[in-house]
């Protein structure tokens, strides 16, 4: 058998021809191969308001699948936050950032949530954030911040709040709490008692004498107050929505429970910091924030709980609350 001998350069351009001709092959077929998203949930995909942003639903949907393969979740819809975006777009317009997706019936919702108000410890540490926009996160006992990550939805729990006005009548106030169980960073949330719930509130508690009532204490008395809507507001970290959105979301979890998504983890606002601080756009790093709140706040900041529940501890041993006062009687 007789040997052809190829000069060295020749082979080299050979092999490169066909590692070209592989690799366009390889990325015309990823071209042609249809997006793991729905066509009818893609539609919703993008940065606008009511659409979800691609990396935020792209977690969401992995969370879910994961709990339905482990068989921890039947539910047909699941949930996903994004907290970069606004809160309150201005002129009593609400952001919509909170999604319910259920895909099987190809039902897509964006609704209005609170984000975590932070706190500002004058003189200390201020990690509070405005009413519009999320600077700080966190995952800290007391620090009143959201934490991004993986949430399981867990019991409801409805409690009497107590009564106010409506019109020549009194009505019962009723709160429903979701309670939220967190993985990784967000490991703490039952600790925290971070869940979901109506952003609705009594304010300008007094006691009113109704012995009739069954939620008469022993004296006879009942709580008395005005009721509040903050659903434009902040939260204490909890995830909550206007009560006429409550009132769609949480029959959908009451004893099925489903998987929730906030978007961004820690990993996420050190990645987007790092790009601020390069001067490096953000779809360049590999990275995403919501660009109205970003110009905003300038840059985001986790604050760890190793770091920040020491301030916090030694911030009420120096700063005392005061003892609890009674509630007043009504005037009235």
């Amino acid at each position: 058998m007789r040997l052809i001998s190829v000069p060295l350069g020749a082979a080299i351009f050979c092999l490169v021809a066909v590692l070209a001709a592989l690799t366009a092959s390889v990325s015309s077929f990823a071209a042609l191969r249809p997006s793991t998203i729905p066509a009818w949930l893609q539609r919703h995909v993008g940065d606008g308001e009511g659409q979800i942003s691609r990396v935020v639903l792209e977690r969401a949907r992995a969370l879910y699948q994961k709990k339905v393969s482990e068989g921890s979740v039947s539910n047909p819809c699941y949930f996903a936050m994004d907290a970069t975006r606004p809160g309150d777009l201005g002129n009593s317009v609400l952001g919509q950032r909170y999604y319910v997706i259920c895909e099987e019936k190809q039902i897509f919702r964006a609704v209005s949530s609170g984000h975590g108000g932070g706190r500002n410890l004058k003189g200390v540490a201020d990690f509070s954030n405005g009413r519009r926009c999320a600077k700080n996160f966190g995952n800290a006992m007391d620090s009143e911040l959201t934490a991004g990550g993986d949430y399981m939805t867990a019991e409801t729990k409805t409690s009497f709040k107590g009564y106010y006005r409506v019109g020549a009548e009194n009505a019962v106030f009723m709160r429903t709490f979701i309670q939220f169980d967190g993985e990784g960073e967000a490991a703490n949330a039952r600790q925290r008692v971070i869940g979901g719930h109506p952003a609705a509130l009594l304010r300008g508690m007094c006691l009113r004498k109704d012995p009739s009532s069954s939620y008469a204490d022993h004296d006879g008395f009942v709580p008395f107050g005005k009721l509040v809507n903050y659903a434009g507001g902040r939260s204490n970290g909890c995830t909550s929505w206007s009560p006429a959105d409550a009132e769609q979301i949480i029959p959908l979890v009451k004893n099925n429970p489903t998987t929730l998504y906030i978007y961004p983890e820690s990993r996420d606002i050190a990645a987007v910091a790092r790009a601020k601080a390069a001067g490096q756009a953000l779809s360049a790093a590999g990275t995403y924030w919501n660009a109205s709140c970003l110009k905003e706040i300038g840059a985001p900041k986790f604050w760890p709980k190793k770091t920040l529940e020491p301030i916090i501890a030694q911030y009420k041993k120096d700063h005392p609350a005061p003892p609890p006062q009674p509630v007043p009687i009504c005037k009235d």
